[in-house]
């Protein structure tokens, strides 16, 4: 039987039908596989000790009995028991050798790594910024875990639209369009033009503020936009055109390419049906003078209504947030939709997830699977949220401007001798990918701090190491002339073969629980023990040797290595190198 892609899910499969032997399956058994300690094997089940623990049984007698009907598996691992009731699994050199053999390209990894939301849709919600306003530091993280988990659920079997929700309707267009047609710099606006329209934002808000009368033509403004009077609606394309370019430019950089953009504007005309459907089907009441959903049995929401409409009657981010979900129902058909937004917006999400499962519960409709992908704050060095000595927020393009010269000058370090052309391509790639790297490493539900000297460097958990690595193992190819890896490859022998030939088998293992958690840092994780098992290869082992049966085995795990690590690395989102 050939080794699969995901060993761990192999191992369950077969565990599960030996406990269906003995009867265990109906009485709710698992078998709770997972990467075991190095010292141990390289899987472990311990589904026994939690069964017979619950059933009054002895656990090792128990795994004992499992094991005993496991004899399918003996040609690929070497089984044992441990402590209580513990199966471990360790790969024979054999079973290590099969597994490299067969996934040899990209493409086989990919047809080995379906998850359980292989087959499904899902809309990915991220970055969404507002429009007539530059991207800063804040809108980093939604941006680069976004696509990350974008590019993890497209590799394991799922259909993927991305989506950029941004925000481009509401109160603050008429105060940007009074000041657009009476201030409007056009040089300005050619050369720098989202700053041109955050100088005007803050022009018109200011004339506001100072003079009711300016405050009443802004509104007034408004109400034509809304209204659709075709000047303002010309002005309001321009402002929003204008943003996506500008946009798009960052996202350039990042590799992020949407599907769709569809903004708060583009649900402008579906909330009517909102406010009809949940009044309807008796979800929905007025309370003074707002329509409101309540949610009694919610600890925290038992007195905080959410806001459909708004006193006023105008819609708010309830009202369009609904009709999104809605609309990816019925046009996309969509499975499941994560919404990758800071953590702040958890109240806000939690009760737009509780609204949308009554209300589909309600007119009988099937709710897509809705999950808030959260993530926490960028920090500075002083632990408060990353900002300019002035207080302002930073600025994307120029936090990844200043990546890039932070990452020539260490390019620079290493390679002086190069062409500079050379160092600024190859400072392009490392610099953007430090910081994409430097987010991604991290659990996303948590803060982190953004240090320079710890993200841009040869030293450590960074991309630069990883990049490196990669670049490393090309030199060893073109010192062997070429990629051809030997057919007759056999298998491992060293222990530091071994140990990189295991570690590469549980690329599977990283890549199913960053997708089915939505954590990219799981990934992260293992391309950085990966890279330093293939370093400790590379110290133990040398691989251009004379021995034509050494040097085929060890051009094998160098060629496997470079081809997972920039497989992860793609998944993650950052582009890789041959030299550096």
């Amino acid at each position: 039987m050939d080794l699969p892609f995901n060993v761990a899910s192999h191992l369950d499969a077969s565990i599960r039908a030996a406990a269906a032997q003995l009867g265990l399956a109906e009485r709710g058994f698992q078998p709770e596989v997972r990467v075991a300690d190095p010292a141990h094997g390289d899987f472990q089940a311990n589904g026994a000790l939690a069964f017979a623990k619950r059933e009054k049984q002895n656990p090792r007698a128990l795994a004992q009995q499992i094991v005993d009907r496991l004899a399918d598996l003996t040609g690929d691992f070497e089984i044992s028991l441990a402590g209580p009731g513990f199966i471990n699994f360790r790969l024979k050199p054999a079973a290590l050798l099969a597994w490299l053999r067969a996934y040899d390209t990209e493409d086989h990894l990919q047809a080995g790594a379906a998850s359980a939301r292989a087959g499904h849709t899902w809309i990915v919600d991220y970055s969404s910024p507002n429009t007539a306003k530059q991207m800063h530091v804040g809108h980093l993280r939604s941006a680069v875990i976004g696509e990350a988990i974008c590019r993890l659920l497209a590799f394991s079997g799922a259909r993927v639209i991305r989506d950029n929700h941004i925000g481009d309707w509401g109160t603050q267009f008429g105060k940007l369009i009074w000041a657009y047609k009476r201030h409007l710099n056009a040089a300005a606006l050619a050369a720098e033009p989202l700053e041109e329209f955050e100088r005007l934002y803050k022009l018109g808000h200011n004339a506001a503020d100072a003079d009711p009368a300016v405050l009443t033509e802004a509104q007034q403004e408004l109400v034509k936009l809304q209204n659709g009077d075709a000047e303002n609606l010309a002005v309001w394309q321009h402002i929003n055109d204008v943003s996506l370019a500008a946009f798009q430019k960052i996202y350039d950089q990042l590799g992020i390419k949407f599907d769709v953009t569809l903004g708060e504007s583009f649900y402008n005309d579906k909330v009517d049906r909102i406010y009809r459907e949940l009044t309807d089907c008796g979800l929905a009441e007025e309370s003074k003078g707002a329509l409101v959903v309540f949610h009694p049995e919610h600890p925290r929401f038992k007195t905080q209504p959410f806001i459909v409409r708004k006193s006023d009657g105008a819609s708010n981010y309830a009202s369009t947030d609904l009709a999104t979900v809605l609309y990816r129902s019925e046009h996309f058909k969509v499975d499941g939709a994560a919404y990758v937004i800071d953590f702040r917006q958890s109240d806000h999400l939690q009760q737009l997830f509780l609204t949308a499962q009554k209300w589909f519960a309600k007119t009988g409709r099937k709710l897509p699977q809705l999950e808030h992908v959260d993530f926490g704050t960028v920090l500075g060095e002083n632990n408060k949220p990353l900002k300019t000595r002035d207080g302002e927020n930073i600025r994307l393009k120029a936090l990844l401007d200043e990546a890039r010269e932070r990452a020539f000058a260490l390019v620079s370090a290493k390679s002086p001798d190069s062409p500079e052309t050379e160092r600024r391509a190859i400072a392009d790639v490392v610099g953007v990918a430090s910081v994409q790297y430097a987010d991604l490493s991290q659990n996303r539900s948590s803060d982190y701090v953004f240090a320079w000297d710890k993200m841009i460097s040869l030293e450590g958990n960074t991309a630069a190491y990883l990049l490196y690595a990669v670049t490393r193992i090309s030199s060893i190819f073109r010192k062997a002339g070429g990629d051809a890896v030997a057919v007759a490859a056999t298998a491992p022998e060293s222990a530091a073969e071994i140990n990189l030939a295991r570690k590469l088998v549980k690329f599977a293992d990283a890549v199913q629980l960053a997708t089915n958690a939505l954590r990219p840092h799981y990934l992260s994780t293992y391309l950085y023990e990966l890279a330093g098992d293939f370093s400790t290869f590379y110290g133990a082992d040398k691989v251009i040797v004379d021995d034509p049966t050494v040097r085929a085995r060890r051009l094998l795990l160098c060629h496997r290595t470079r081809l997972v690590l920039v497989a992860g690395l793609q998944l993650l989102g950052l582009r890789t190198l041959e030299r550096m």
